[in-house]
């Protein structure tokens, strides 16, 4: 069952996993956008085909939360109220005024003011996040546990975030805070096995404000962000193209870690 929503689609599973894909949107009212920049309205820091990578997790019986909205309108993965998600590194705000790669989103003296970014986060970042909570506290009340799964991408080389080139599977649990340290390593393990994928864990992407929000191993709701260098699944140059292979195979790599991650929370203490 679908739930299209103004702010976002969602989609009813039966196993006890929620796939959150918060960046994937492309949506920006016109009142906003015609205050952007030539670079805000190309929206490079979108989460290309994500949505369209996930697809095979309806098969599997996973919910799924899309924000329709680019996180240039609000960015759902920050702290409403812009707090940094790592002490050591500074983070983009709820409502991000420049690029990953430094160039202004908004014209000059476009860019929104406090009483805009808080009626933002009342519009589109509270519904996302209620929902989000709601479907976890079903999940768990009919399955025992919640497995939430925060699915993003990023291009391959950004040099202001990261040096040299971005490891393909990037896992991040807020250093164990949001889900066991033995399941968050065993799902590394399986994207290593073959040699065909680079994996990391809880290096530069460590998860974002939904994992930290919602991951509760304590009360049974385990939490893992995904950040999937885009080299696995499109051809990010020029302009990001979807590859059918490429996708493919990432996909399915994904779809085993999945189950990976549910079979062994279901036996977790």
């Amino acid at each position: 069952m679908d739930d299209v929503n103004p702010v976002f689609t969602f989609h009813t599973g039966s196993v006890p996993l929620l796939i959150s894909i918060p960046h994937a949107g492309v949506e920006v009212p016109s009142r906003i956008q015609r205050r952007f920049t030539a670079a805000g309205r190309d929206l490079p820091d979108t989460d290309w085909y994500v949505d369209q990578l996930y697809e095979f997790a309806r098969d599997m019986g996973a919910s799924i939360i899309k924000a329709n909205f680019s996180r240039y309108v609000v960015d759902l993965n920050r702290s409403p109220d812009s707090q940094p998600l790592y002490e050591s590194n500074v983070t983009s705000p709820v409502c991000p005024s420049l690029t990953f790669t430094g160039e202004a989103i908004y014209a000059d003296g476009y860019a929104p003011e406090d009483s805009e970014v808080q009626r933002r986060v009342g519009e589109y970042w509270e519904p996302y996040h209620r929902r989000l909570s709601d479907e976890l506290t079903r999940i768990k009340e009919l399955h025992g546990r919640a497995l939430l799964w925060d699915a993003h991408s990023i291009a391959s080389e950004v040099p202001t975030l990261f040096d040299g080139l971005l490891p393909a599977f990037n896992f991040g649990t807020r250093d164990h805070a949001s889900c066991p340290e033995h399941i968050a390593r065993s799902l590394v393990q399986l994207v290593e096995a073959d040699d065909v994928f680079t994996a990391a864990l809880n290096a530069r992407f460590k998860g974002g404000y939904i994992t930290l929000r919602h991951g509760r191993p304590d009360h049974g709701v385990y939490a893992v962000q995904l950040e999937l260098a885009q080299r696995t699944y499109m051809n990010e140059a020029p302009r990001g193209q979807w590859e059918r292979e490429r996708a493919s195979a990432a996909a399915l790599r994904i779809q085993r870690v999945l189950q990976n991650f549910l079979a062994l929370a279901a036996f977790a203490s």
